[in-house]
């Protein structure tokens, strides 16, 4: 069964979303603090979380961190009462690969959810290319695994990094659109995505750079978009 993790420190909102989702047929695990909910990500296997960004004991982010950096690569769906851009752009950099603001639908929440679901299972399938292991240079990325390693040695990814460069390694040389990867990644129209996908494009970049000794292989290709390249 699909397992979600909901942790908010609002009682409220955690048990009208778990409504919506169990409705889903989704199985739900509830934590109203941060460190409960960091408990929680470590002993279950879930299929996506969805955290509150501010809330006692740990916050959203901090978690977040803990999670990427214990090499759990479980979409993360971030929430905050915050619309700046800054805040979303915290969530994305600490490893999240989406964001809600608040007030929000739950009915749209539920929508959100499908979506990063049906993405991760678009990614399990033959839909962007149908070779499951994909090689350059040093670069080999292992859908069927959902591993990706740099000279023999594994490099730890967000599932939005993962797929990003899977799409980008299915084709070396050929130049993606901000609106093009995010539309292919997240399955949604591409409404002012090109911020979303440019933090995740300097995540993934970043950490293909230090693992190839400072060698930058994600260009920016500036006003039309990215591309791999070894």
């Amino acid at each position: 069964m699909t397992s979600i993790l909901i942790a908010d420190d609002d009682k409220e909102i955690v048990d009208l979303v778990k409504l919506y989702l169990q409705n889903e047929g989704y199985e739900i695990f509830q934590a109203y603090d941060g460190a409960k909910a960091w408990a929680i990500a470590q002993e279950q296997d879930l299929s996506l979380v969805i955290l509150d960004i501010m809330m006692p004991e740990m916050d959203g982010l901090e978690v977040c961190k803990k999670m990427r950096s214990a090499g759990i690569n479980t979409p993360i769906l971030m929430l905050s009462a915050k619309a700046e851009d800054n805040d979303k752009i915290m969530g994305l950099l600490t490893g999240a690969d989406d964001y809600m603001v608040k007030p929000f639908n739950p009915l749209e929440l539920s929508v959100r959810v499908k979506a990063i679901l049906r993405r991760m299972q678009l990614m399990k399938s033959s839909e962007i290319s149908t070779s499951d292991t994909l090689v350059i240079g040093p670069i080999v990325v292992d859908r069927d695994q959902h591993i990706v390693t740099v000279n023999q040695k594994e490099l730890h990814l967000t599932t939005s990094e993962f797929d990003i460069l899977f799409l980008l390694a299915s084709e070396p040389g050929r130049v993606f659109s901000s609106e093009y990867i995010f539309e292919k990644i997240w399955q949604e129209k591409a409404f002012g995505a090109s911020k979303t996908v440019m933090v995740h494009i300097s995540n993934l970049r970043d950490k293909l750079r230090d693992a190839m000794g400072g060698e930058n292989v994600i260009k920016t290709i500036w006003g039309v978009g990215y591309k791999i390249e070894v």
